[in-house]
């Protein structure tokens, strides 16, 4: 029998319940749903990170990052410890909020809600004990009401960004050095090229997705500068880190592709680098990654509903949740060709944050 693809979780509101669930499937290979032994798990939880021996998840009392053990054998979920990151802050501002890990799983990153002064958001470092998940405060980056999400992280574990457009008017993109203890802090003199914009406009960047080599995509809407309103759809872009972290782009406005999705909510990038998913209130697209140079089509929307959030496995397998529709998706995507795996897609209530283990386990 083939080995399974993936672990796969998805925080949930249950109906008539005001208390989270999870709920955990094992995907096969052609990448139909099981449910994991226990599932689903009392958890009042919302984002989510793995880093193959732990599941780590915001508590809905704005209080906790609880640290789930991952069984090795079957992928089921015990409670091991919470973490009290609330009081990290001695203004008793910010929580827990959207998670990440670095490559290695040693590090936490959590990105708190005015957590500065009680008035700007920020991204909180989180050193990970290895042996029961706790986390230890290791500072945060500076304070900025325009930041709106987690960083991603470069290959190189060294670097990492977050792009933010709001309404069209205020945009920003932030570059991030990670220390040797693994703090995230603000990188000094950071640099960013964008495309040229065609006569008239500017771009409102959102949606950094770093690939495994070097190379972050990022959402481009294009906008006339006289009126703030959109020019058109929302293009992809390419940009390339050099050695100090900066980032440049030789992309051509003319060259980026422009999306069918809509205004973008989620994006993931494949194992590969090689394909680039982008879900938005209009659906789920498939772009070519082209590293440096312009991404290309591949898809057309492969569905007609708001997708909010997604993951790849490494068998190429993408994992996607809507959760206007109540709906969890699952795609097999390969260079060649794209469509719903069997099963999919799976009827989900109130389905808050998704997040995807794959298999085999790395060490």
């Amino acid at each position: 029998m083939p080995s399974p693809a993936a672990w796969v979780y998805v925080s949930v509101t249950p109906p008539n319940s005001s208390v989270n669930e999870i709920m955990g499937f094992t995907s096969s290979a052609n990448g139909s749903l099981t449910p994991l032994p226990g599932s689903p798990w009392t958890a009042d939880v919302t984002s989510m990170a793995v880093s193959g021996k732990f599941l780590f998840a915001s508590n809905r009392n704005t209080v906790y990052v609880d640290a789930f053990h991952i069984n090795q054998s079957n992928g089921s979920l015990a409670l091991w410890s919470q973490t009290d990151v609330a009081k990290m802050n001695a203004q008793d501002c910010g929580g827990p909020g959207q998670l990440v890990l670095d490559h290695t799983g040693a590090t936490l990153y959590n990105f708190e809600y005015r957590d500065d002064g009680c008035v700007n958001n920020d991204i909180r470092s989180l050193a990970v004990n290895s042996s029961v998940g706790t986390e230890t405060n290791l500072g945060t980056t500076q304070g900025n009401d325009w930041l709106t999400g987690p960083p991603t992280i470069l290959a190189n574990n060294l670097y990492a960004y977050e792009a933010s457009c709001l309404g069209n008017m205020y945009w920003g993109v932030w570059g991030f050095q990670r220390q040797l203890n693994g703090n995230l802090t603000d990188l000094p003199n950071f640099t960013r090229t964008l495309p040229m914009p065609k006569a008239g406009d500017f771009w409102c960047p959102s949606n950094a997705t770093a690939d495994p080599s070097g190379h972050v995509a990022m959402i481009m809407q294009p906008v006339v500068a006289d009126s703030f309103a959109s020019d058109g759809g929302a293009q992809v872009a390419s940009f390339t880190a050099d050695a100090s972290g900066n980032l440049a782009s030789t992309n051509m406005a003319a060259q980026m592709p422009v999306g069918l999705f809509g205004s973008p909510i989620g994006t993931s990038m494949s194992p590969s680098g090689q394909l680039f998913a982008v879900g938005g209130t209009s659906g789920l697209q498939i772009f070519h990654f082209n590293g440096a140079a312009a991404p290309t089509y591949f898809t057309n929307l492969l569905v007609n509903v708001e997708i909010d959030q997604m993951f790849w496995d490494k068998q190429n397998h993408l994992y996607a949740i809507s959760r206007p529709a109540g709906k969890l998706y699952v795609f097999t995507i390969t260079a060649t060709s794209a469509g719903q795996a069997p099963g999919s897609p799976y009827a989900i209530s109130a389905p808050q944050n998704v997040i995807v283990q794959p298999l085999p386990l790395y060490k």
